[in-house]
């Protein structure tokens, strides 16, 4: 589940910032004043008498995005019940992180506009944009590794919820109370459909639609109806008998093909996943391809004229959204992650460190979709949204620069990857305690004046880095042989183990140095299935004989701990420890050092 939404958000990025450029470019083009024009086009549903009608603008973030919500609703209903959410402590942090990442940068607006006409302003910088953080995230690659992304993807739940609570409580203008009784015996309804555990989707097509026009008509955002309705799906994990049935249905379509068969198998299949998951599955691509851009195409367009953008280098709107993004977002999320860690109220996913998650709060300050959503809500002046929304630009602008930057800077630092047992000042051994043997994993030729030795792990962003350096040295010495010893650290790299253990698999096959670089190519995607993918491109068995690979993987380990290694990547040379840079320049001049020596 997890991966196959960070697969969406971060592949839809492209198209999210196409539609936001495309808003700016037709806003300020000779043919600008058609973009407010356009979006205010009036559209509606008579019956009769009846009519009910909005702008198109309204249309798009009263109504498409109310899509958007159901799906923030759904992801919530599936991971507060199968979900990393159902554990407290991994809750604890990425929640109280997220509160402070609204606090602040609202508390940051205020100091600009309190008591000014910007100030019901304040709740522009307090959302995260789930879309660009992790398209961006995407664009950094294997440096940020997968608890990383869990921990900012419960942030960035909790930070949804929170702000349409906000919307709801703060940005409500009047209140109708018939409307609202209304919608209330609207969502009943639903609910009592779902307690008789009646399932026909026209039925709930049917009451969504009639809540959703009694919630608008209240004066309560009909986002809510889309956060109520997805919570409300129901989730299960497939039950043994589901699954049995399923088997059975796929076992005898491959039996007896037909079309019966096919059908009644189909029909089990995915009656052993729940609606929520189905649900997800259809419209996530809906949402991040065209439901999103949509939004963004009618609501990002704002006039970068001379006379705007002065106006907004001086406003305190503008400033108060930039400043609550970059500044607020990076000093709340880190307070907020350090209160509950002091207080031991929870833990952090995958022993994150301190340079990874100041990365992650940086970017967090990237705040697009839900911000120009209450830009839309907080200000009826044209002149000062325009100002927000440049504030909202600018900060996320900034907020991306710095995330990468702190990524580039904080992680890049000594370039090895190491557990949180590692003592930096140990005194370590400086020779190679096991000499190279026929067990090993060599490639180049085995007269070989210089043998590199490399403790790596396949999901370590430094090994990942050095693979294709060493493979450059190598080819530029031909006396060059690189050995390749496994050492998975698996505190910060669950998936490690599993891909040494494919590795191993292939070798069985004489696949090894094939499996290798296929690994390395894909850092990023170490699941299960991706691994059965790997072998299968191989005609490799992957999970054969496990026990006696998880043991060959052992041997490197205590080899690896005897000579020494603490952390990925580590070289000897000749069986001495190397100890410079892992750039190519410095590798070779230690080769052509070693070289001499020989």
């Amino acid at each position: 589940m997890l991966r196959t939404f960070l697969r969406t958000e971060a592949g839809s990025t492209s198209v999210l910032l196409a539609a936001t450029a495309a808003a700016l470019l037709w806003a300020n083009s000779p043919w600008g004043d058609t973009y407010e024009a356009f979006w205010h086009t009036p559209m509606g549903i008579s019956f009769g008498d009846a009519q009910f009608s909005l702008d198109l603008r309204h249309w798009v973030n009263d109504g498409l995005m109310t899509v958007f919500f159901f799906l923030i609703g759904l992801e919530i209903s599936y991971e507060v019940r199968l979900g990393q959410l159902r554990d407290r402590r991994l809750i604890a942090v990425p929640a109280v992180a997220a509160f402070g990442g609204m606090l602040v940068p609202a508390g940051v607006y205020l100091l600009l506009n309190w008591g000014g006409p910007g100030a019901g302003g304040w709740g522009v910088p307090i959302a995260t944009d789930t879309a660009f953080v992790l398209g961006l995230l995407a664009v950094v690659g294997a440096r940020c590794p997968d608890p990383l992304r869990a921990f900012l993807l419960t942030l960035a739940i909790v930070d949804d919820v929170l702000a349409i609570m906000i919307i709801a409580l703060f940005y409500t203008a009047s209140l109708s109370v018939p409307a609202l009784l209304s919608a209330l015996l609207l969502l009943a309804a639903i609910v009592t459909l779902r307690w008789l555990k009646i399932w026909r989707a026209p039925a709930y097509i049917v009451l969504g639609f009639a809540l959703w026009v009694a919630t608008l008509e209240s004066g309560i955002h009909p986002t809510l109806v889309g956060i109520a309705l997805g919570a409300l799906v129901f989730v299960y994990a497939p039950t043994d008998h589901k699954l049995l049935l399923a088997g059975e249905a796929v076992q005898e379509f491959t039996s007896e093909p037909s079309a019966q068969a096919a059908r009644e198998a189909a029909r089990r299949v995915q009656r052993a996943v729940s609606v929520n998951e189905r649900l997800q599955l259809r419209l996530h691509p809906w949402s991040s391809y065209v439901i999103v851009p949509v939004f963004a195409l009618a609501n990002a367009g704002v006039r970068l004229d001379g006379e705007t953008l002065r106006a907004a280098l001086t406003s305190p709107v503008a400033i108060g959204v930039a400043l609550g993004l970059l500044l607020g977002k990076v000093a709340g999320i880190a307070l907020g992650t350090w209160l509950p860690l002091r207080f031991g109220w929870g833990v952090l996913p995958g022993n994150l460190v301190w340079g990874q998650l100041l990365g992650g709060a940086a970017v967090s300050g990237i705040g697009f979709t839900v911000a120009l959503f209450i830009v839309e809500l907080a200000f009826e002046d044209p002149a000062v949204r325009d100002q927000a929304k440049i504030g909202i630009l600018a900060g996320s602008l900034l907020s991306a620069a710095l995330g990468w930057l702190i990524f580039r800077l904080a992680w890049d630092r000594g370039g090895v990857c190491a557990p949180p047992e590692a003592e930096p000042d140990e005194e370590l051994p400086t020779t190679l305690a096991v000499p190279v043997g026929p067990g090993d994993h060599v490639r180049g030729p085995a007269d070989a004046r210089i043998t590199i030795v490399e403790y790596g792990d396949f999901e370590c962003p430094y090994c990942g880095r050095l693979h294709p350096i060493l493979e450059e040295v190598r080819r530029k010495n031909p006396d060059v042989r690189l050995v390749f010893r496994h050492f998975p650290l698996r505190s910060l790299h669950p998936r490690a183990t599993a891909a040494a253990t494919v590795a191993e698999a292939a070798a069985d096959r004489g696949r090894f140095w094939e499996m290798h670089d296929i690994l390395y190519d894909n850092q990023r995607f170490l699941t299960d299935a991706d691994l059965e993918h790997y072998a299968a491109e191989l005609d490799v068995t992957p999970w054969a004989d496990v026990s006696r690979h998880v043991a060959r993987i052992a041997v490197d380990e205590e080899s690896g701990r005897d000579s020494g290694v603490r952390g990925t990547p580590t070289l000897f040379l000749n069986g001495v420890r190397y100890e410079g840079g892992h750039d190519l320049d410095s590798i070779t001049r230690a080769v052509e050092e070693a070289r001499e020596s020989a």
